[in-house]
């Protein structure tokens, strides 16, 4: 997993969590999410895991061992997913060649996943591919619209979904793997002429349709592993689902 850079999405304020700790903070069975999405990701990358900081930045750095010896990048403005990755490239060694992008408020993630993700990124050549998770409600997720040889034609939001699109149950993770180079590019090309006046990561399947980049949808039949944390119920629901996994383990 060579030439492989992690950047970890943790700025967000978390709002719907009605709390005023960091969302990242929260903790699931005892340890915080962010620290439990670093340790998923050093499956891949160990030496080039870079954090994205922004709102609570000490205390989100403070959380993070020092053991994991991540580099941080800090967010001034929280100007949407898109931003957030372009502040911390610069960070990235010159060697790396792919990366991965996960968010800090996903801690069911695991390790064989991330290094499944980045295997078939690599093999196939891709220069974006998506983790993508089949789901029995699609409802509020963006969906997963391909063309007939797979390749991904866009990620549709609900509020922009036709009713067949809607119909979908191939859901974006919002966890990326980019061709560092694409990366780049794509970044400077992205517009905020949306109506929270964002960048969004998401926009990069556009700039890779344009250029006829390669690109993948990785499929995954857990969902549960990709769902993000907004809300305390949904916090509740993880620390559960997490409980279950370790006692199915042991």
């Amino acid at each position: 997993m060579n030439k492989v850079a992690v950047i970890i999405l943790a700025a967000g304020k978390g709002s719907r969590m009605k709390s005023d700790l960091a969302k990242v903070l929260h903790r699931v069975a005892g340890k915080s999410m962010i620290n439990h999405v670093i340790e998923a990701a050093t499956e891949v990358a160990s030496n080039h895991i870079h954090v994205v900081v922004g709102h609570q930045a000490d205390k989100v750095r403070k959380e993070i061992p020092k053991k994991y010896n991540v580099q941080f990048a800090f967010q001034k403005e929280l100007l949407g997913t898109g931003d957030a990755v372009r502040v911390a490239l610069p960070g990235v060694d010159a060697c790396i060649q792919h990366v991965l992008v996960l968010c800090g408020d996903v801690p069911l993630i695991r390790k064989q996943t991330i290094a499944d993700l980045v295997s078939a990124h690599r093999n196939l050549t891709s220069g974006l591919t998506v983790l993508a998770a089949k789901v029995s409600d699609p409802t509020g997720y963006g969906r997963i619209i391909k063309d007939n040889d797979g390749q991904l034609l866009a990620i549709r939001e609900e509020a922009d979904a036709t009713d067949l699109e809607k119909q979908i149950d191939i859901v974006n993770s919002g966890i990326f793997c980019f061709e560092k180079q694409f990366l780049e590019s794509g970044l400077g090309r992205i517009q905020n002429n949306n109506s929270q006046g964002e960048y969004y990561l998401t926009d990069l399947v556009a700039v890779a349709v344009q250029d006829r980049v390669k690109t993948l949808v990785k499929i995954i039949d857990d969902a549960e592993q990709v769902m993000g944390v907004n809300t305390i119920e949904q916090l509740t629901r993880i620390n559960t689902a997490f409980h279950m996994v370790l006692n199915e383990l042991s």
